[in-house]
């Protein structure tokens, strides 16, 4: 199903010209601000880093300059390591492309080594939205049985720590709700029985195979 994408794009995000009667709905990338949170985690590393500098700076005990000089060079540390994350996000985000069309998803990805999976419709047996704040969201695709997907290969456009059975995901990717809705949608064209259910904060179209 994956393959080395090394060519010139026919069609940005596609590996070849779309066949006769195909047509693409919706284009979209990850924020890069909300790749870095969520899935290179710099919240939690910037956090972790300030823990360390109160930590060092209390134990050092000799007074404002004391605790400054003991736990300031920390921070910037801790500053330099989420600038770099920040930078790795930009480039991951900026290499992806999701593309939905009337038949299929597809996900080129890859900054150093461009990778891209063809997903039909028949191929995917769920599909699961988590939403978050300011509309950003992750629509995760789990695949039917034989469908596989190397979790590393795909990381980070995968649900996180579904490692067993991985399920590539639309990461991060703005209006994500939108997004989930026209899949839903198209997938009513494409199946025979599809259902859209919302639990919670997570929607999930359920889609059965013909």
């Amino acid at each position: 199903m994956p393959h080395d994408d090394f060519a010139f794009e026919p069609v940005r995000g596609l590996p070849a010209p779309l066949p006769e009667g195909e047509h693409i709905l919706w284009q979209g990338a990850p924020d890069w601000r909300a790749l870095a949170r969520e899935a290179l985690l710099t919240r939690w590393i910037a956090g972790w880093f300030v823990l360390l500098a109160l930590w060092r700076g209390l134990a050092a005990g000799e007074g404002v300059m004391g605790v400054l000089g003991a736990g300031v060079p920390l921070l910037l540390l801790g500053a330099a390591a989420v600038v770099i994350l920040w930078g790795v996000a930009w480039v991951m985000a900026r290499a992806a492309v999701y593309t939905l069309t009337n038949r299929r998803v597809v996900m080129r990805i890859g900054a150093a080594l461009q990778v891209t999976f063809n997903l039909p419709f028949k191929q995917i047996e769920t599909a699961s939205l988590d939403l978050r704040k300011g509309g950003t969201g992750t629509i995760a695709l789990r695949l039917t049985e034989g469908s596989k997907i190397a979790y590393l290969v795909a990381w980070p456009h995968v649900r996180p720590w579904h490692m067993a059975r991985t399920e590539p995901a639309l990461r991060c990717i703005p209006d994500a709700r939108r997004v989930a809705a026209l899949i839903a949608e198209t997938a009513e064209s494409q199946l025979a029985q599809p259902v859209l259910s919302r639990d919670g904060g997570d929607a999930a179209a359920k889609l059965a195979a013909e």
